[in-house]
């Protein structure tokens, strides 16, 4: 029996939680998949996943093998490619916050297929919560405060943010200059994806971080949406510069309070806390870390 084959069998039937979703990402029957397994479970003498019509769930024996084996097969691949030369291969499965994606990740993307040409990229696009050991996803990046303690972050940039509005709608209710000037105006509210709430307006005043109800009827969700709000005169907003950095340059909109701006936006990249980096992560983290060197 081929231990190292048992062992990533298990692995991602265990994390996909279905014997067909783990045949689809390791592209083998799942008549392969069930007698590897039975056989692997029959050379360790103990249950490792018990089986039903709807569900599959490990067992305490199966738990406690999975962290040790996602353990033991990053290490292996590590120690192979240290003593081999090569360089890291196979798939990697990425999801991404759109925005950043489009405007940092995907233009420098072809940078990265160059440098490790047998890592074969999975990506897909989202900004909502992503359970990466049910979905089968590696890393995901992500911008804003980190909440989640089953995920480790590594921050890898920090965006600065402005307060913005159209031409259209300062002449209708003037350029704000103060705080207290914002009582007469509209927002565009961002309604939160995982929590619908709404973002407050958030101003830094010599050191100090203030927050500002803005009257407004328009909510949103979604960075498009958003943006486009600002465009059409529907009130101001508060969003990353880069996102609006053509629209500014354009005249579509314009900075207002640029002495008391947003707190900059964190963007980091979050794995599960209880995996071992594999290389293919750690390679594709580090380069992440390259691409947003320069962002602000």
């Amino acid at each position: 029996m081929d231990q190292v084959k048992a062992m990533k069998v298990f692995v991602r039937i265990y994390e996909r939680s279905s014997f067909t979703l783990a045949a689809e990402d390791l592209n083998l029957p799942r008549a392969t998949l069930t007698h590897t397994l039975n056989q692997f479970e029959a050379w360790l003498g103990t249950r490792l996943l018990e089986r039903s019509t709807r569900k599959v769930r490990p067992t305490l024996d199966g738990e406690a093998y999975y962290l040790r084996c996602v353990q033991l097969l990053a290490e292996l691949e590590e120690a192979e490619l240290a003593f081999r030369g090569g360089a890291p291969k196979g798939r990697l499965r990425v999801d991404l916050h759109g925005t950043l994606a489009k405007s940092f990740v995907i233009p420098a993307l072809p940078q990265f297929m160059e440098r490790y040409p047998q890592i074969e990229l999975s990506i897909s696009e989202s900004d909502r919560f992503v359970d990466l050991i049910a979905e089968g996803v590696d890393c995901v990046l992500r911008a804003g405060t980190l909440s989640d303690s089953a995920l480790i972050g590594k921050r890898i940039a920090n965006l600065r943010q402005i307060t913005c509005a159209s031409p259209a709608y300062l002449r209708k209710y003037g350029e704000p200059k103060t705080l207290q000037d914002l009582k007469h105006h509209r927002a565009v509210n961002y309604v939160s994806r995982t929590t619908a709430k709404l973002f407050p307006f958030e101003f830094m005043v010599k050191g100090e971080l203030k927050e500002v109800a803005i009257d407004g009827a328009l909510s949103v969700f979604g960075a498009q949406i958003y943006a486009a709000s600002a465009i059409a005169g529907l009130g101001l907003i508060q969003c990353p510069h880069y996102r609006m950095e053509t629209q500014i340059a354009q005249g579509l909109v314009r900075e207002v309070l640029t002495d008391m701006p947003p707190p900059p936006m964190p963007v980091s990249v979050l794995y599960p806390h209880n995996r071992h980096m594999s290389p293919r992560v750690r390679v594709f983290v580090d380069w992440l870390g390259e691409v947003f060197a320069g962002a602000r």
